[in-house]
C-alpha cells in the first residue's frame, strides 16, 4: 500500500496501518497471505518441514552430531536466525573439536516459501538435490523442504498444512505440515 494510503487509513481511525515498503510480490514470494481470484499454483510453502536441526557456528562438530539425530543435515544461524552455512555430508569428516564455523558448508541455496513448486522441483530431479533451504527475504530460515514432500504436494496428495506465528523469533511465520 502506498504511504497517502495508509495515512489515510490512520485519518478514517484505524489504529495499526503499516506502510509495506517491499511490494506486493515480495509479500507473495514470502509466502504471506493475498487475496484474488487466482485459484494459485503449488508453492514452496505447500511442502514445507519446519523445526529442522540447526547449531551455531561456535558449536563444535560434537555438538552439531548431537542435535543432528537421524537427519542428514544439520543448518548453521547465527543469533537472528540467518543462514550462514549447513553441515552436511563431508562436515561429519570433522573431528568432534573442530568448530562448526571450520567444518560447515559455506553459502548454501535457499529459496522463498512462495516460489512456485513445479520449477523447483524439476531441478532439484535435474540435480539429485535432496532438500533446500527456505528462508525469508532477510536470510532467516524458515524451514527446509524435501524434494519427496515437494513431489507429493504436487501429486496432490493429502497433505494437510497451517500457518503459525512464531512467538520466539519476530517477524517470522512458520508453515507447518500435519500429517
Amino acid at each position: 500500500m502506498s504511504a497517502r494510503a495508509a495515512w489515510r487509513l490512520e485519518d478514517l481511525g484505524f489504529s495499526k496501518v503499516y506502510n509495506y515498503d517491499d511490494g506486493r510480490k515480495d509479500w507473495e514470494t514470502a509466502g504471506l497471505p493475498i487475496e484474488g481470484t487466482d485459484p494459485g499454483l503449488p508453492v514452496v510453502k505447500d511442502a514445507l518441514r519446519v523445526d529442522p536441526p540447526v547449531c551455531r557456528p561456535d558449536d563444535d562438530v560434537a555438538t552439531a552430531r548431537r542435535v543432528r539425530g537421524d537427519e542428514t543435515q544439520v543448518i548453521v544461524l547465527n543469533e537472528e536466525g540467518v543462514v550462514l552455512g549447513v553441515m552436511r555430508k563431508e562436515s561429519w569428516d570433522s573431528t568432534d573439536a573442530v568448530l562448526v564455523r571450520e567444518a560447515m558448508r559455506l553459502g548454501p541455496s535457499t529459496v522463498r516459501p512462495g516460489d512456485s513448486l513445479a520449477p523447483l522441483i524439476g531441478r532439484m530431479q535435474e540435480e539429485d538435490t535432496e532438500s533446500i533451504l527456505v528462508s525469508d527475504s532477510e536470510g532467516r530460515l524458515i524451514g527446509v523442504m524435501d524434494r519427496a514432500d515437494g513431489e507429493a504436494s504436487l501429486s496432490r496428495e493429502p497433505v494437510q498444512s497451517s500457518l503459525e506465528t512464531c512467538d520466539s523469533c519476530p517477524g517470522w511465520w512458520r508453515y507447518r505440515l500435519v500429517s
